[in-house]
């Protein structure tokens, strides 16, 4: 496997930092993966999946969003719009150094802003989602507590994932004006759902929604036991392998 450290400028113009895997020999396609809220491109799951589809000769660009990570720019100032904006820079740079990606890969609120990007990736043939939520406005559940003061203030200082987090009114508004299952009905690529009906944070009724609205060709594979990260590495391979078998006929080019 080959790993590349990259960057290029996301949606304000700021330096979002990135790592392409690819296999040794030519890959038989390209593929982008975005991470869950507040991750980070790092995070266990999305570097497994990432490595294990390498194996199957898939490369993969990994990012940090705007204000995650190593990437430039202030989390507080980002929102859902931002992310899928981020996305569609992500697949230009893919396109100018590379080649654009036929796949698209998302975890968790990645997998509704992949969702929401497919249709400016022209490219993109096939659409993986990850414990994805079916309305972006969902997030605003892991932090409920602090809602009404971040609407009477303005802002908030959030706990998320035992990191604190800046959150701003612009954000909420932001989220509740997304319409991301009328974006699934008119997605026109193939869709892979997967879900885990054991998980906590996403719970498997937002999959059910997607997989509804959403039209053929789509697939739904249920990650039973595992946890909303994939925290598992058995889990995570499982979802690399399948993702790769599953694109096969949509994204990579065969028969």
């Amino acid at each position: 496997m080959r790993v590349e450290r990259v960057t290029f400028a996301g949606s304000d113009g700021q330096q979002l930092a990135a790592r392409l895997d690819a296999p040794d020999e030519a890959p038989r396609g390209y593929a982008l993966f975005a991470h869950c809220f507040t991750c980070g491109k790092d995070v266990f799951a999305a570097s497994r999946i990432a490595q294990r589809l390498t194996e199957h000769g898939i490369a993969v660009l990994r990012f940090d969003f705007t204000g995650i990570g190593a990437s430039e720019g202030e989390f507080a100032n980002t929102n859902f719009s931002s992310n899928v904006a981020d996305l569609v820079a992500a697949a230009a740079h893919l396109r100018n150094a590379y080649r654009a990606p036929s796949l698209l890969i998302g975890h968790s609120l990645g997998g509704a802003a992949v969702l929401a990007a497919a249709g400016e990736v022209r490219e993109s043939k096939a659409v993986v989602t990850i414990a994805a939520p079916s309305d972006p406005a969902h997030v605003t559940g892991l932090f409920r507590d602090q809602v009404a003061q971040i609407e009477a203030d303005g802002e908030a200082e959030v706990l998320l994932a035992g990191r604190r987090f800046r959150i701003k009114r612009q954000f909420l508004v932001d989220a509740a004006e997304h319409n991301l299952v009328s974006k699934v009905a008119h997605l026109g690529r193939a869709l892979l759902v997967m879900h885990s009906p054991r998980d906590a944070t996403v719970d498997i009724g937002n999959a059910t929604r997607i997989f509804l609205a959403a039209k053929h060709p789509k697939s739904f594979v249920s990650l039973d036991h595992a946890d909303h990260l994939l925290s598992a590495k058995p889990h995570a391979i499982y979802a690399a392998n399948v993702i790769a078998a599953w694109a096969e006929p949509y994204a990579l080019g065969a028969a």
